[in-house]
């Protein structure tokens, strides 16, 4: 007697095809999820790194600001073109400092600049509404100081950027610092603040500060 062999009925083929998709399902949405966490974690661990990388250039670069009288008086006559100076605004700030780090062999540049951070919007096509944090730098101190060198992106994406000046004598923060002032040409701030504002993972404003002291903060005299 020949045995009948009992096959799968439609039935059974669609159920096993239908749970076999949602296993697929299940498992693309987990590796969709993983890489979506994974995508989030490198975003937040580069911002974190460009607001590291970002204030301790600018407190290195800042640390190492100085004012001299050592100058052609006779090219700078008036004090505001005097090349070396410290013009600290609460979002801007422009100085001549000695840590500039000349990338090429025998290239005519030293280790002093002129160093100018400042907020503009971004420069990039599709990218116009998009502030940078941007860093101007000269190393040809002697021109005047409010033009020429190359200016690059230090951090893609602030809200912003603050400046504070402590006053040793008046022991507090100041807004602004100007070397061009009388009362002020021969003096550094003791001590910068410096707070970047950005969004953080959440999309919100957040502060991130630190705080740098001027080694030289008098100014370098004149030997005849």
């Amino acid at each position: 007697m020949k045995r009948r062999v009992r096959g799968f009925t439609l039935m059974e083929v669609m159920v096993a095809v239908g749970i076999t998709a949602l296993m697929g399902t299940v498992v693309a949405m987990a590796f969709q999820t993983g890489i979506n966490a994974k995508e989030v974690v490198e975003g937040e661990a580069e911002r974190y790194r460009m607001v590291r990388v970002s204030l301790n250039r600018m407190a290195r670069e800042i640390g190492s600001a100085y004012v001299s009288d050592r100058y052609d008086l006779r090219r700078f006559r008036d004090q505001n073109d005097r090349p070396t100076n410290f013009i600290g605004e609460r979002d801007k700030l422009t100085f001549t400092t000695f840590a500039h780090q000349r990338l090429y062999t025998d290239v005519k540049e030293s280790d002093q600049a002129v160093v100018e951070y400042f907020v503009e919007n971004s420069s990039e096509r599709n990218t116009r509404q998009r502030q940078d944090l941007k860093r101007r730098v000269n190393p040809n101190v002697g021109d005047r100081m409010d033009r020429g060198g190359t200016t690059d992106v230090l951090f893609e994406g602030v809200k912003g950027v603050e400046f504070a000046y402590w006053d040793s004598e008046k022991k507090e923060w100041d807004d602004e610092w100007d070397t061009r002032r009388t009362e002020k040409k021969s003096l550094l701030p003791t001590r910068v603040r410096i707070t970047v504002i950005a969004l953080d993972e959440a999309g919100k404003e957040a502060r991130y500060t630190t705080q740098t002291r001027i080694v030289l903060n008098t100014e370098l005299p004149r030997f005849n």
